[in-house]
């Protein structure tokens, strides 16, 4: 699943029109547009298709936790990360719609999807952590499902 698929899923799961979803990256302080916008949800295939960047995927979903949960106190918004997991976008989406544990294993349960409390657990550790497991795309995928649902 690429980054602009991701971005397409979520504005579907979240309701957003493109406007929505600019003002939402510009939250991060990453002045996006409308047009900017337009062009990260064509598909590969469409005149104008633009590939949408780990960096800016990541600004996307730090304004999103701007827009749920408002700034962090220090006023600070954290810079964007050049390389964004699909662990990353996990813990970023459970960090913007102030979920726990058994919130989130309710989203996979409307997406038909079964996921332990210790698989999810694993997803949210250090990378270093011996318990540590990488996101698998179908896991994200199946999350960003459950949302929408």
């Amino acid at each position: 699943m690429t980054n602009n698929d991701t971005l397409r899923r979520l504005r579907y799961a979240l309701n957003k029109n493109d406007i929505a979803m600019a003002q939402i990256t510009s939250k991060s302080g990453r002045e996006t547009t409308e047009a900017e916008v337009i062009n990260w949800l064509k598909f590969e295939d469409e005149s104008g298709f633009s590939e949408l960047s780990d960096s800016d995927l990541c600004s996307f979903l730090d304004g999103l936790i701007v827009e749920k949960r408002g700034p962090h106190p220090s006023g600070n918004v954290p810079k964007p990360l050049d390389f964004l997991s699909n662990n990353e976008v996990l813990k970023k989406l459970r960090i913007a719609l102030n979920l726990q544990s058994d919130g989130m294993l309710e989203i996979f349960k409307k997406a038909e999807f079964d996921v332990s409390n210790a698989e999810l657990g694993s997803f949210f550790r250090r990378a270093d952590h011996p318990k540590f497991a990488k996101c698998p795309e179908q896991v994200l995928r199946k999350f960003i499902t459950g949302l929408s649902a």
